[in-house]
């Protein structure tokens, strides 16, 4: 694996609250791309509890394009949504 991508996740690991990883992210992203990310990741959790694309689409106005996407990850991904959303139920 690339040393960059390494440095990266390393980094991750390193933060031990919710507000180092806030401050982390708002140095590393844009607002956008962490607005992004939190839409992806509301999406999965909608999904994960089965409801619909057209209730997600409708309660979030996130595009369908994206829905659709994350679906396919939920589905056909290497389980990074599935393995985190089981983590934070079992909080």
């Amino acid at each position: 694996m690339d040393d960059k991508y390494v440095n990266l996740y390393e980094a991750f690991l390193k933060c031990d609250t919710e507000d180092e990883i806030r401050v982390f992210l708002e140095d590393v992203c844009t607002y956008n791309e962490i607005d992004a990310m939190a839409d992806r990741f509301w999406v999965a959790d909608l999904l994960s509890q089965g409801y619909t694309y057209e209730y997600i689409e409708k309660i979030t106005t996130i595009s369908s394009a994206t829905i659709s996407r994350v679906n396919r990850c939920l589905i056909k991904g290497s389980g990074g949504y599935r393995n985190i959303l089981a983590k934070i139920v079992k909080k």
